[in-house]
């Protein structure tokens, strides 16, 4: 891959969700929108590594894209018919459109994003569907990497992402953020993308990289515009916390040569403690506002991380709460990953027999057949049992299992040191 190739690649990262997002505000198609903001970055390969990159490249693309654009308006045959019926209006209404158009490329905030991310939930779509697209189109995932997140097959997700775009064209879905009771009964699907979405940025399913840390940043920015329209949401509050308080050791989470250091591993003098004092500040916020049932999953993912956010070393964090944490959410968003997680904790706080006791009743989950994480869990906790033989076997199938090159050096260095380890939850 050239030099020109790997900027117009970390460009098209940053810029693609905005990119979508005006040309949804222009078009109010999602599908088309995407097929121009790809007409955009097929002329972005073939000029940029003769021409150089420009120095605004998302306007450059937006500019590009916004021609298209308007080609096609003029060619459509609804054009036709309003020359017809409106004549001289028409030349206004597509100076608007233009208007629009120009506003989109001098958006630096992005609030297309938020629309954009509204819009692919509504609920014209099933939950499925509105995460899928907006994964897609938001957080430029593939199928592969959004089918990972739901541990679903690929060609599964790639069915519900074509239906979906389909489906939002023919409903004629508004592009705005909703308000009132709309507001709230798309607030789940919301929030769990934009998590997705951390998620995605904060380990990478595939590739070479560890993290994705513009998806992180994109995701925390969501998160505070969502916590600051609904104020009184307990789970937007969790939310913006458990993104906070774990982004708080991105510097911590990655060697100068960029190999992964696992959570326990890390030095916590690294943790950014604005971040972690700003996530503790939201868990409170989300406790005040926190109904009569209690704490909703992301709070309680948060008082997660608070628990490692508040012990000065490893040794002083106080795994049993984390385990009493894991048994609430298990109560609250029962899933094979959380009982996972939850026998990690579990052989931290009462010994790694105990552990593999929980890790093993998962063997035979459906959903964790291909997900590596079980067979490295597993395989910690054999390793520190001293079953060395069985435990390297394990780290070999989890590593057979990841995308992600950084995690799969790691698994195999780990197979291959005998040395044992703590391997952290997702949290």
């Amino acid at each position: 891959m050239t030099d020109a190739h790997r900027a117009i690649e970390a460009v098209w990262r940053i810029e693609a969700p905005r990119l979508v997002g005006g040309l949804v505000r222009l078009t109010r198609d999602v599908g088309l929108a995407e097929d121009l903001a790809q007409d955009a970055l097929v002329a972005a390969l073939q000029q940029w590594p003769e021409c150089g990159v420009p120095d605004q490249p998302g306007a450059w693309l937006m500019a590009v894209a916004r021609r298209r654009a308007l080609d096609l308006y003029r060619r459509s045959e609804r054009l036709r018919r309003k020359q017809e019926e409106i004549g001289r209006s028409l030349e206004a209404r597509e100076r608007e459109r233009e208007a629009a158009l120009d506003d989109a490329i001098d958006d630096p905030v992005g609030d297309d994003v938020l629309r954009l991310v509204f819009a692919c939930c509504h609920p014209v779509l099933s939950m499925q569907a509105r995460v899928a697209l907006t994964l897609r189109l938001l957080g430029r995932l593939t199928t592969g990497e959004i089918a990972r997140a739901f541990l679903t097959p690929a060609p599964t997700i790639a069915q519900r992402i074509v239906r979906a775009k389909r489906t939002l064209a023919a409903a004629h879905v508004p592009f705005e953020v909703p308000r009132g009771a709309e507001l709230m009964a798309r607030l789940p699907a919301v929030l769990q993308v934009v998590y997705l979405i951390f998620n995605e940025g904060y380990t990478a399913t595939a590739g070479d990289d560890w993290m994705r840390p513009a998806l992180c940043e994109e995701a925390l920015r969501l998160g505070r515009i969502l916590a600051r329209l609904v104020p009184g949401e307990s789970e937007a509050h969790g939310l913006v916390a458990l993104m906070e308080i774990q982004a708080s050791r991105m510097r911590a989470r990655t060697r100068p040569s960029g190999e992964p250091v696992l959570l326990l591993d890390q030095d916590r003098a690294r943790w950014d403690h604005l971040l972690i004092r700003r996530g503790l500040a939201a868990l409170r916020r989300a406790e005040r506002t926190a109904g009569p049932e209690g704490l909703g999953p992301y709070a309680l993912q948060a008082a997660i991380t608070a628990c490692h956010a508040r012990a000065r070393t490893q040794e002083e964090t106080d795994w049993p709460r984390i385990v009493a944490l894991y048994d609430a959410l298990a109560q609250v968003a029962p899933s094979p990953v959380v009982e996972l997680n939850r026998a990690v904790a579990v052989g931290m706080a009462f010994g790694p027999a105990a552990g593999l006791e929980a890790a093993d009743a998962l063997v035979d989950e459906p959903a964790l057949s291909r997900y590596h994480m079980l067979p490295s869990v597993r395989a910690d906790l054999l390793m520190k049992l001293g079953r060395l033989d069985e435990a390297r076997a394990e780290f070999a199938r989890a590593a057979s299992l990841t995308r992600n090159e950084r995690e799969r050096a790691l698994l195999l260095d780990r197979a291959a040191s005998g040395a044992p380890g703590p391997w952290p939850s997702r949290t």
